[in-house]
């Protein structure tokens, strides 16, 4: 099957930015087979997609998200990192059944799609049962998107370890557009020992390692463990110290800034160009709903702005980089996707480039951005097939979607529920994550 692009400007960060007034993409069997000028020729009986007056641009890379968190929307937006680990941790999570965690992956999926993210890093930790684990794959499964599924054990403490899940979701992902991950609890939140087996066990099943870490002690560990390595990725890293951020360049090691979340709950300052100046492969991430918005143009700006507050020399072009093609290296996926280079999969967005908040685009890399939103993503094409047209999501039934995870979200989080403490609340589901970060920050800062 083949389909042409054609009529657009053309916006690639593969391997650099470059903008291509009039290039055509050429897709064959989901694969982009080339790019540039009257391709027509070559295109047969492909399906022609008309991108006069869009701004073409590979599909976006979100690096951290927590997927099942769609139906808890804005219900944290005033707490720090405590505040929200006590509510939507230790209060709501343990309240989710598997068709609310099925219900929330795919309505989470839809969003991120609607705003143009293709490729989507799921750190989900809500797998109480294997029956949460198959709800949350079958959500991101049924929404169309692309993604890396990170497998977190149920909780932090060592006997609740499920390397036998571990294995069996490595199984079930080990082709199709949902892959495997391990979302490791150690040694942060988990006990070093704990790290070391996650690490033992990623390795021999070939899966990539995330974890959240922050401030002083987590890189050193596992540094002094032997555990660094290019597929370790690090979640948000605020307050590393000059030697952490050497050792982990120095590994290979990738990272995930949240620039949005991070500023609103007081991680710290994003640490986007110390990062990079180190040549630490970066990407941004969304995180959590709870308290930010779920499109990347609103953590590009923050990211951004954030490093230009700082005095740093960020360009509008690195950042579009950090959410397409760097980000799908910092989750291993740079040789798929992340950029329109011939032989990746086609992961394509057309923006709207005449609507009232982009037009005149003098610039469309900083058109991009400094000025899109998620209401100018026209069309979203992954591997081949579009998912979204003329501003609507294809392929599946948005209002039973929509109706699904209302439901998940009143009997989980409606105001009864947030008046009043959960049974879970002192389970080590509960109460503890308060404990376990403050802690964290006792130790760490």
């Amino acid at each position: 099957m083949r389909m042409l692009i054609t009529g657009g400007t053309v916006v690639d960060t593969g391997p650099r930015v470059r903008v291509l007034p009039g290039a055509d993409v050429l897709i064959e069997d989901g694969t982009i087979t080339a790019v540039g000028p009257g391709l027509a020729g070559a295109a047969g009986d492909a399906e022609i997609v008309d991108a006069a007056g869009r701004i073409v641009s590979p599909g976006f890379v979100d690096t951290h998200r927590h997927v099942w968190q769609s139906v808890l929307r804005s219900v944290a937006a005033d707490t720090t990192l405590g505040g929200y680990l006590d509510l939507v941790l230790g209060r709501l999570a343990p309240a989710f059944q598997p068709e609310d965690v099925r219900a929330a992956n795919l309505w989470g999926a839809l969003e991120a799609l609607d705003a143009g993210i293709t490729t989507v890093c799921d750190w989900s930790h809500i797998q109480t049962t294997p029956e949460h684990t198959d709800a949350a794959l079958d959500g991101l499964r049924a929404s169309g998107v692309r993604a890396v599924f990170g497998y977190a054990h149920p909780s932090p403490a060592d006997d609740a370890r499920r390397e036998d899940e571990v294995r069996r979701v490595a199984s079930l992902c080990s082709s199709g557009p949902v892959t495997a991950a391990l979302a490791a609890w150690g040694p942060v939140y988990g006990s070093l020992e704990a790290a070391e087996a996650d690490w033992r066990l990623a390795r021999e099943l070939g899966l990539r390692l995330s974890l959240h870490a922050t401030g002083v002690g987590a890189v050193e560990r596992l540094h002094e463990a032997g555990l660094l390595g290019p597929d370790v990725m690090f979640v948000h890293g605020n307050g590393f110290t000059d030697e952490a951020v050497k050792l982990v360049a120095g590994s290979g090691g990738t990272a995930s800034v949240a620039p949005v979340v991070e500023s609103q709950m007081g991680h710290g300052r994003p640490e986007t160009g110390r990062f990079r100046a180190a040549g630490i492969t970066t990407g941004l991430g969304v995180d959590t709903v709870t308290d930010a918005p779920g499109d990347l143009f609103s953590v590009m700006r923050a990211a951004f702005a954030a490093e230009r507050l700082g005095g740093g020399s960020l360009g509008a072009a690195e950042v579009l980089r950090m959410a397409t093609a760097e980000g799908a290296a910092a989750l291993g996926l740079g040789d798929r996707v992340g950029s329109l280079r011939p032989g990746l999969r086609a992961d394509v967005v057309l923006l709207d480039a005449g609507a009232v908040n982009l037009a005149p685009v003098h610039d469309p890399v900083g058109a991009v951005v400094t000025s899109a939103g998620a209401g100018n993503v026209d069309t979203v094409i992954v591997g081949g097939r579009i998912v979204k047209r003329a501003g609507r999501l294809t392929g599946v039934d948005v209002p039973a979607a929509r109706e699904a995870a209302l439901r998940a979200a009143e009997r989980i989080a409606g105001p009864k529920k947030l008046g009043r403490r959960s049974r879970f609340s002192g389970s080590h589901l509960g109460g503890a994550w308060l404990v376990l970060f403050m802690i964290f920050n006792v130790i760490w800062t």
